[in-house]
């Protein structure tokens, strides 16, 4: 089961932009394109578990601050070693400036 949560306005969010979003004892990263769609993943890197909304986030995907791997964050599919497990990816979706995403109750 799931539901619809308010992460936080799209104003939070820098274009090319990640935040921070903890709900329910876990930690997601939400994630602003070029073109102002709004993608929802895990917030920790599968690979030493670094918040990933630190990262540099562009081109459609966010670099661990700490060791350089990359993800997709349209997908949560890694990119750039090392890490190698993909992040879980949620939907995300803007209603009325506001991002809501799906996430597990």
């Amino acid at each position: 089961m799931s539901s619809w949560i308010k992460a936080c306005g799209l104003d939070d969010i820098e274009q090319e932009g990640a935040l921070r979003f903890d709900h329910g004892g876990r930690t997601y990263a939400i994630f602003r394109s070029p073109d102002d769609e709004v993608f929802c993943t895990d917030g920790l890197c599968t690979h030493e578990a670094v918040h990933l909304a630190d990262g540099l986030v562009m081109d459609y995907e966010v670099e661990c601050p700490k060791h350089g791997g990359a993800f997709d964050y349209r997908t949560g599919a890694a990119k750039r070693l090392p890490p190698c497990i993909n992040l879980k990816s949620y939907s995300a979706r803007l209603e009325g400036g506001a991002v809501l995403v799906d996430l597990p109750d």
